[in-house]
C-alpha cells in the first residue's frame, strides 16, 4: 500500500473532526461545506478532493467506523462476552464525540440504522438456532440488536454514567445468559 501524504492524513483528519464538531452543533441539514471547510481551516476545493459533499463525508465517516468495529468483532471471536464487549465500550470512549453525535442527537438517522445493521449481521453468528432459547432467530436477533443499539445511546446520552469495564460487564452477562 502507498505512503499518504502526512499533509493529506491531516486535512482528512481535520475535515472529519470538523464535520463532526458541527454534527453536535447544529442539524445535518443546515451545515454547509463552507461550514466544514471554515472550521476545518481548509478551502472548499480541498474538501472535494476527498468527498463529494456531505452526504458522502458521512457515509465514509460512518463506514469507517462500522469497519474499525469490525476489526474488534474479529479480535474478539475466542473472547467471551464481557471481554468483547469491552473492546467495543473502549472503543466508543476513545470515539466519544463522534458516537454521542450520531447515537444522542437527531442529526444522523442514517448512521444508527447503519449501525443497527452492522449490529444484526455479528449477532447473526452468535445465535444458535439449534437451541430450543433461541427458537425464532429473527425476533431474537432484533431483539439483542435493538438493545445493544439502545444502551449504546442511552450511555452516552446520560454522560457515559458507567465505565466501559462496567457497561461491558452487565452488557456481556447479558448476551451470555440469552444467546
Amino acid at each position: 500500500m502507498p505512503m499518504v501524504d502526512r499533509r493529506i492524513l491531516k486535512s482528512q483528519e481535520a475535515i472529519k473532526n470538523a464535520f463532526v464538531e458541527l454534527m453536535s452543533e447544529k442539524n445535518f441539514d443546515e451545515i454547509t461545506m463552507q461550514n466544514i471547510a471554515d472550521r476545518a481551516n481548509v478551502g472548499r476545493r480541498t474538501i472535494y478532493l476527498h468527498y463529494m459533499d456531505k452526504y458522502d463525508l458521512l457515509d465514509k465517516l460512518t463506514e469507517e467506523h462500522i469497519n474499525e468495529l469490525s476489526d474488534l468483532c474479529e479480535l474478539a471471536t475466542d473472547m467471551n462476552y464481557i471481554d468483547a464487549e469491552l473492546l467495543w465500550f473502549e472503543y466508543f470512549e476513545r470515539n466519544y464525540l463522534f458516537f454521542s453525535t450520531m447515537l444522542a442527537s437527531k442529526g444522523a438517522l442514517y448512521f444508527r440504522s447503519r449501525f443497527l445493521e452492522f449490529v444484526l449481521e455479528e449477532l447473526k453468528n452468535e445465535v444458535d438456532i439449534k437451541e430450543e432459547k433461541n427458537h425464532g432467530e429473527d425476533v431474537t436477533l432484533q431483539f439483542f440488536g435493538a438493545a445493544i443499539v439502545g444502551v449504546v445511546e442511552w450511555w452516552f446520552k446520560n454522560g457515559k454514567p458507567y465505565s466501559p469495564q462496567v457497561m461491558a460487564e452487565r452488557v456481556g452477562s447479558l448476551l451470555d445468559r440469552n444467546l
